[in-house]
């Protein structure tokens, strides 16, 4: 059996936004490997007068049942933005892995995020430098576009991977037609499907014919 057939990604709703008149819910992803419980960015537990315009309704990863916080073993950011850091506190001591590009801009650049949220007490971030294997299987891959330092979660398989690509797309239009390069760096794994952050089935390709 390779390493993929045993991880399973699960996402959770953690919140929604209202963007231009619409609700925009915001997902994070459960990876389950057999080596470590793996979570992809963590949505947001708090409200902040900075955000007040999208009118945040949460609902965040402690208060929800389902989600064990004490099982999660490692922490993926695939950027900085406020709805992707907003709970890495939950996960004080923790790695938090990044890429090193994202928490510069993220510390450094007005209007980027929300920082207290990103370097809330006790949260502790592994810098990544490019590709690294996370685990067996499991490898984080820069994917920029969406911001300088976005990365994704690329699960392996023995034919096609399967993705975590937080805002690396939006909405699936940007996988069928890619614009950036980090859309485009997906697109070129071939995957089999591809977990976005506001969408709460994954893309799949489209199938020939």
């Amino acid at each position: 059996m390779n390493a993929a057939a045993s991880i399973v990604v699960t996402p959770v709703h953690v919140a929604d936004l209202l963007v231009e008149g619409e609700p925009m819910p915001v997902y994070v992803h459960v990876i389950d490997h057999p080596d470590a419980r793996v979570l992809v960015d963590t949505g947001m537990i708090d409200l902040h007068p900075a955000v007040a315009d999208l009118d945040p309704r949460l609902r965040p990863l402690s208060r929800q049942h389902d989600v064990d916080l004490a099982g999660i073993d490692i922490v993926v950011n695939t950027h900085l933005h406020f709805d992707h850091c907003g709970g890495n506190r939950l996960f004080a001591g923790r790695p938090i892995h990044v890429q090193r590009h994202e928490l510069d801009d993220a510390r450094t650049e007005d209007d980027y995020t929300i920082r207290e949220w990103v370097d809330a007490p006790g949260v502790s971030y592994v810098p990544v430098d490019g590709e690294v294997e996370l685990l067996r299987g499991l490898r984080l891959i820069p994917a920029p576009g969406h911001t300088r330092g976005s990365q994704i979660v690329v699960i392996e398989d023995a034919e096609h991977p399967v993705v975590v690509a937080g805002d690396t797309a939006v909405w699936f239009g940007e996988l069928d037609d890619p614009r950036t390069d980090g859309q485009r760096l997906v697109r070129s794994l071939q995957p089999e499907r591809v977990w976005l952050s506001h969408v709460r089935d994954p893309w799949r390709p489209a199938l020939p014919g």
